[in-house]
């Protein structure tokens, strides 16, 4: 009789120490979360998680298991081929990329990595084409989009360069007081 006395004690004083504001939910903000287990486990935010951490193989599952849950949306799409990028397999990150972009026209992330995948890939022109799309779909507000254009822009340029004949030869004609002109030497 005594054991069962102690065992309902334990119980009430569980179930007061909950109701405390100094228990288990503080209305600080602070408190303790459990495991989720099953399908209650958020496989898309534990892959970006594990994507910070450098961790690219086990967001790669996560975002897989994602796509079990929630179906192939335009973000799943995109978080599998950013995932694939980084672990350097340019082509199936393309694939992924190019799927999120064909659900979602509007998402600036997608048509930034599948313009790093271009990069990467050697095609140049049509990477700058899509680090534009990315600018203009995020209204010019990502610093690192605008960095990858304008890396995009002078690889362009200096590939236009590369062509010339190294042979060719110019003459610098003066035009006005202070402008100069270089036109093919005759």
């Amino acid at each position: 009789m005594q054991r069962i006395v102690w065992v309902l004690a334990a119980t009430a004083l569980v179930a007061l120490a909950a109701c405390n504001p100094g228990g288990l939910n503080r209305p600080d903000g602070l408190y303790a979360p459990g495991v989720t287990i099953g399908d209650g486990t958020d496989h898309l935010a534990a892959g970006h998680r594990a994507m910070a951490g450098g961790e690219y193989e086990l967001a790669l599952k996560s975002f897989t298991r994602a796509a079990a849950q929630q179906g192939l949306n335009a973000e799943i799409l995109a978080a599998l081929g950013s995932a694939n990028l980084s672990l350097g397999r340019l082509g199936q990150a393309e694939d992924f990329l190019r799927r999120a972009l064909e659900e979602d026209g509007d998402f600036p992330e997608a048509w930034n990595n599948l313009g790093v995948v271009l990069m990467e890939k050697g095609q140049i022109a049509e990477a700058t084409f899509v680090f534009r799309r990315a600018y203009a779909t995020d209204n010019g507000d990502s610093d690192e989009i605008r960095d990858n254009l304008r890396l995009a822009l002078a690889m362009m340029d200096e590939s236009r360069y590369s062509q010339e004949p190294e042979t060719a030869e110019f003459q610098l004609i003066r035009r006005n007081y202070g402008d100069y002109v270089l036109l093919p030497a005759n």
